[in-house]
């Protein structure tokens, strides 16, 4: 018998609904760091086509998503700094244009920082009641959305975001692939 030494982030062979959901979102996680990593200024400013994304907005981007969903859309809690600062009606776009002014630095500690805290969220929510419990987030006709469904969200927000540094990452130097290397880490 052959054991294969699998990456921190591939998903289980044969796992819980748990376990197969926190992987996917991990295995998203791991693939946009590793589209975004190890960029100078300049990188993370490339534009492709008439596009305004870059991979700073983006890195600053899903760091908010991450604060938004694990934060207030899960507990109702304020998300923290530096978003409880923003007047988001005067610039709803502000994570995406702010980023051109943020150090390589300052960008990739906010994404690895707001990513280490959803996942102790995450974690402390599914001891306390599993991927059924509803999350503060409500509708007007007071449905309120599972931890399931608020899992599911944010991997379609990764899969759609990672797209998209893929192909700004191979516009700034040609790095391609599906997942980072096996001995890759952020």
């Amino acid at each position: 018998m052959t054991l294969i030494d699998t990456p921190p982030w591939e998903p289980p062979v044969a796992g819980t609904e748990v376990e197969h959901l926190l992987a996917a979102l991990d295995r998203q996680r791991a693939t946009f760091r590793w589209k975004a990593a190890d960029l100078d200024p300049a990188g993370l400013r490339v534009r492709v086509g008439a596009s305004a994304v870059t991979i700073g907005g983006l890195l600053k981007h899903l760091a908010w998503v991450e604060a938004y969903y694990f934060t207030l859309k899960l507990s109702g809690e304020s998300p923290g700094a530096p978003w409880e600062g923003v007047d988001w009606d005067a610039t709803p776009d502000w994570e995406w244009t702010s980023a051109a002014e943020d150090s390589p630095e300052e960008l990739y500690a906010l994404w690895d920082g707001a990513a280490a805290r959803s996942r102790a969220d995450l974690e402390a929510a599914l001891a306390a009641g599993g991927l059924d419990q509803p999350v503060n987030l409500g509708w007007p006709d007071g449905r309120r959305p599972s931890l399931r469904r608020l899992l599911f969200d944010l991997v379609e927000e990764y899969g759609r975001h990672t797209g998209h540094a893929d192909l700004i990452r191979e516009a700034v130097d040609g790095r391609t692939g599906e997942d980072p290397p096996r001995d890759w880490r952020p």
